[in-house]
């Protein structure tokens, strides 16, 4: 699973609301639920955080091995 923990708080580092977010990369609500769901996620639109945010992919994501993964 890829989770986006890290993105709330590189944000709250920053300064940076999810108004700010919407307003500077064009990111809707929907896609802003969804990153707190840690659904899936184009690769478009995690560029456009890494651009506005100044920081890498790693930064704002990280992989966790799914339970059912790490039993194979």
């Amino acid at each position: 699973m890829i989770r986006f923990d890290k993105l709330w708080i590189v944000m709250q580092e920053q300064g940076v609301s999810t108004y700010q977010l919407r307003e500077r990369c064009g990111i809707d609500s929907k896609t802003i639920r969804r990153l707190r769901a840690n659904e899936n996620m184009e690769t478009k639109t995690l560029n456009k955080l890494c651009a506005v945010l100044h920081c890498g992919l790693g930064d704002i994501a990280e992989y966790i091995p799914d339970k059912d993964t790490q039993k194979n």
